[in-house]
């Protein structure tokens, strides 16, 4: 018997390849699971009033992290539209999303509103309206408001987690279901300003495989299970594009009411 990480995001942020200290990873799916790896906890005052958990990791490490929702946004988007009739691939919502207006609404990922509603659209609809936004009129509008929402709210981590562990974060690495998704990781990539690199999509179960190589002597240490996953999958790199227009975006999603009730603003110092 090998005793595992104990944990699903624990065995995906195993395999991670290319982690260091100055990377930020994030475990993207339903959920996205956002953080560092530490030596040790971080419990500071600041930690909390961000809303960070400290988690146990492979080999005694800890995984300071945000939870946050994910695609949820887009898969309960995609629930709605089934019933409509209107059954799209992933590609085809990439290829509508793209055509859509650049961050025209956006929407706090981790509002109440898209907790559990009936309808999502509606309850993104409403959600605009109640702040003053354009409402998403189109199924494309609608999903690329959930992407370019959902970027800038990792812009909004991203600065947090560097501002409590005191390091600069100079890459993105995204894996899980999300890393598949060129248009969620090119977005998070001009976002954060940030080179973004995406893969593996089954992390948890590359992670898991490392630990029961490490435990029976197959692989010298986790840091090798790492080099190995870089090297026998594929992983895409995305260059954040400048541009002025995230930035005031950004702006624009910090006086969201949730996010300047929880000093989204402080993130942003």
């Amino acid at each position: 018997m090998v005793a595992g990480t104990s944990h699903d995001t624990a065995s995906a942020i195993a395999a991670i390849p290319r982690a260091d200290a100055q990377s930020v990873y994030i475990s993207s799916g339903t959920w996205s699971l956002m953080g560092i790896e530490t030596n040790e906890p971080i419990t500071s005052p600041e930690a909390l009033s961000f809303g960070l958990t400290n988690e146990g990791g492979v080999n005694g490490t800890i995984r300071l992290l945000k939870n946050i929702t994910g695609l949820w946004l887009l898969q309960e988007c995609v629930r709605s539209w089934q019933k409509s009739g209107r059954d799209y691939s992933w590609a085809e919502l990439g290829r509508l999303a793209s055509a859509a207006a650049p961050l025209r609404s956006l929407i706090d990922p981790d509002a109440e509103d898209f907790y559990a509603p009936e309808d999502m659209p509606e309850a993104i609809w409403n959600y605009c309206a109640r702040t003053a936004q354009p409402i998403p009129e189109t199924d494309g509008a609608l999903a690329r408001c959930c992407l370019e929402s959902l970027s800038l709210k990792y812009r909004a981590v991203l600065e947090g987690l560097e501002e409590v562990s005191k390091r600069k974060l100079n890459t993105i690495l995204i894996v899980g279901g999300g890393s598949q998704n060129p248009l969620l990781c090119q977005f998070t990539a001009d976002a954060c300003h940030r080179r973004v690199i995406a893969g593996p999509a089954e992390a948890s179960a590359w992670g898991n495989a490392i630990v029961q190589a490490t435990a029976m002597g197959h692989l010298p240490s986790i840091a090798a299970g790492r080099g190995s996953v870089a090297s026998s999958g594929e992983q895409t790199k995305y260059e954040p594009h400048p541009t002025d227009r995230w930035d005031a975006a950004y702006e624009r999603f910090c006086k969201l009411p949730e996010l300047a009730a929880r000093s989204c603003t402080t993130y942003s110092r």
